[in-house]
């Protein structure tokens, strides 16, 4: 029984009409994914670009021509010689980064788009380097990036192409370039080195030198300060003593006139008179004396009247 059910169902016109209306509606339904543009050509000849997304199509009449992608897309450029302005010869690298804007111009304007500007961006790197000295190639290379960049985009404009950017990975030089570079990078580090060691040796030297200068003035100003200090001491001590000597006739002045002092003064002198006369007898076996002074009471007289006298110039100066 089953097999004539398979058998009658294989003979039946219905399943091929089931089977030619599924693979209809399979030719005709198109998912296009994100990102990406599906070119439809009807009979051989461009018909319409569909977008991301559902699309129909006739079935046995427009078929896919081409799918482009529309995102960003990493080449990476072979390596080629270029000769520089100075007749240097390098060996370049790189990595060129480029979108599809246009996609109908990228399918029938160019055989291959990727081909097409990988060679163009080795051809405008030798041209842009052959217009820059050794030097330049390290020292600008954001600078040749974007010359590159913006030669390919002027040449690329009919391929539907855009550039985004390009990136040189490495710049070799010849060898005996090579080891002049380095040769000239160890002559700089050492001159380098010698400049930073010289001024260090002059940085010290002024670090001394004013440090020398600042113990001097230090020690001068010291020096002052303790001359300032001694004589201010010596002026307190002459005036000490002033003040103590003027004390001490002040006290004297005020016994004198007084009858009892009048007498201590008397032996006072009396005695000192004695005395020298005993010095003058010990140095000398002869002594001299006036005719007047061979007593000690004539001695004694002329002191007290020179002490009257001073006492009497220090009331007038007190009056006046």
């Amino acid at each position: 029984m089953p097999l004539d059910f398979i058998i009658n169902l294989l003979s039946s016109p219905q399943l091929y009409l089931l089977i030619f209306i599924v693979i209809t509606l399979k030719l005709s339904i198109i998912f296009v994914p994100q990102n990406e543009a599906w070119l439809v050509e009807r009979f051989g000849k461009y018909r319409s670009t569909k977008e991301a997304g559902l699309n129909f199509l006739i079935p046995f009449i427009d078929s896919i021509g081409a799918k482009r992608s529309l995102k960003e897309t990493a080449v990476d450029v072979p390596s080629q010689s270029a000769i520089t302005k100075d007749n240097i010869s390098l060996v370049v690298d790189g990595v060129l980064y480029f979108r599809v804007l246009d996609p109908y111009k990228a399918t029938y304007g160019v055989d291959d788009y990727r081909f097409a500007v990988t060679q163009l961006a080795q051809t405008t790197m030798r041209s842009e380097l052959g217009k820059m000295e050794l030097d330049k190639t390290f020292e600008e290379r954001d600078l040749l990036n974007a010359n590159i960049v913006a030669a390919i985009n002027t040449a690329s404009d009919p391929w539907g192409v855009q550039v985004l950017r390009y990136e040189i990975k490495d710049i070799v030089p010849p060898s005996s370039v090579m080891e002049a570079m380095e040769a000239q990078m160890k002559a700089e580090r050492e001159k380098r080195a010698q400049i930073l060691e010289s001024e260090g040796d002059r940085q010290s030297a002024i670090n001394i030198a004013e440090g020398k200068k600042q113990a001097q003035v230090l020690a001068a100003e010291a020096d002052k300060q303790e001359q300032i200090l001694r004589a201010e001491g010596e002026a307190s001590a002459i005036l000490a003593v002033a003040d103590a000597q003027a004390q001490a006739l002040r006290t004297i002045g005020e016994a004198a006139d007084t009858e009892q002092g009048q007498k201590a003064i008397q032996l006072e002198l009396a005695t000192k008179a004695i005395e020298a006369k005993k010095a003058i007898a010990k140095e000398s076996s002869v002594v001299l004396l006036p005719e007047d002074s061979t007593s000690a009471s004539s001695m004694v007289a002329q002191g007290l009247s020179i002490i009257n006298l001073i006492n009497k110039a220090q009331k007038n100066n007190s009056e006046s």
